[in-house]
């Protein structure tokens, strides 16, 4: 009798056991319970223990023991990559836990565009849905130590492009990325320069490229624009250009530049200082700085928009007053 019931007993922890065994196989190969694609956000620190109770909470997984133990079976508890990821209908427990460990989160583009200022810039990753926070209430001067250029101002110091973030990328690390690709981009329009420019040094190009990406968007136009300034440099004529004058007003400027404007000395103010303002005035792109490296040989020395993007270019202060009638004053009336 004893051996009948040990035989019993054995058979039936056999039994149990291959249920088990068949529940827990057949467990991570049926889909999660998804009617639609589902962002996950694996939390920095949080374990699969953790992350199966959550996905059970929220209906997608049935049975979260299951998944714990693929994951410390397979040695993977501690290869968890927090992040954001898109679980698609059809998707499996096995295949979510690879995911995890792949690191292949969601990435969210943010871009950087030509003409932003510094500000825009920090703005534009603030909003960020994915990105995390590390320079919240620092000073650009705090975030250029942060990044080891302690003394270098921010502006005109990061290239506009578009970057590409997840949970694991922070605003500073986006920062990182577009200051290393400014200095390769201005380094390599620095040593193919026109070697006819005015700069001293490739920083005096930055400022004129960031001056040059704020007076046009038109390309065709960028490199006579350049033109026009250094000629102007080159003859000790002021550069008289609106847009270092709105910089230098800063949030006080309303979107009206008025004549005291004009007359309201700062650092920034090209009507009432000679040369190059101290910093640049935007983050301008390879166009601009190439436009500034290279500028376009002529005898114009003033220029005004027509008011469609394009402007007309003068040799004589007498023909500039009359292209500003037929384009500026008679508009305004």
């Amino acid at each position: 009798m004893a051996l009948k019931s040990w035989l019993s007993s054995t058979v039936l922890i056999a039994v149990l056991s291959l249920w088990i065994y068949a529940d827990y196989r057949l467990s991570l190969d049926v889909p999660l319970n998804l009617a639609a694609p589902f962002t996950l956000h694996l939390r920095k620190g949080e374990g699969i223990r953790a992350l199966g109770q959550r996905l059970k909470s929220e209906g997608i997984l049935k049975e979260p023991l299951w998944l714990m133990m693929l994951t410390y079976s397979s040695g993977n508890a501690r290869n968890l990559k927090y992040g954001d990821y898109v679980l698609t209908p059809g998707l499996t427990p096995r295949v979510l836990l690879d995911l995890v460990i792949s690191g292949k989160s969601r990435q969210v583009p943010v871009t950087i565009i030509e003409g932003m200022t510094f500000r825009e810039f920090l703005k534009v990753l603030s909003q960020n849905p994915v990105i995390r926070r590390e320079l919240s209430a620092k000073t650009p001067e705090e975030i250029m130590a942060l990044l080891g250029e302690n003394g270098l101002p921010a502006e005109g110091a990061f290239f506009p492009d578009t970057y590409f973030t997840s949970a694991e990328t922070s605003d500073l690390d986006i920062l990182r990325k577009a200051r290393r690709k400014m200095q390769s981009v201005l380094n390599l329009e620095w040593q193919g320069r026109d070697p006819s420019v005015p700069y001293q040094t490739a920083y005096e190009g930055l400022i004129m490229a960031s001056i040059v990406e704020k007076e046009t968007g038109q390309a065709t136009e960028r490199a006579a624009i350049a033109g026009i300034f250094v000629r102007r440099l080159n003859q000790h004529m002021r550069l008289q250009t609106d847009p270092t004058v709105i910089y230098g007003l800063g949030e006080s400027f309303d979107g009206d530049l008025r004549k005291e404007d004009l007359r309201r000395d700062t650092p920034f103010n090209t009507y009432t200082r000679a040369g190059l303002p101290p910093t640049p005035i935007a983050l301008p792109g390879r166009d601009a700085i190439h436009a500034a490296m290279h500028p376009l040989a002529g005898t114009s020395l003033y220029f005004v928009a027509r008011g469609d993007g394009s402007h007309v270019f003068s040799d004589t202060l007498e023909a500039h007053e009359k292209a500003v009638d037929q384009y500026q004053r008679r508009s305004r009336k």
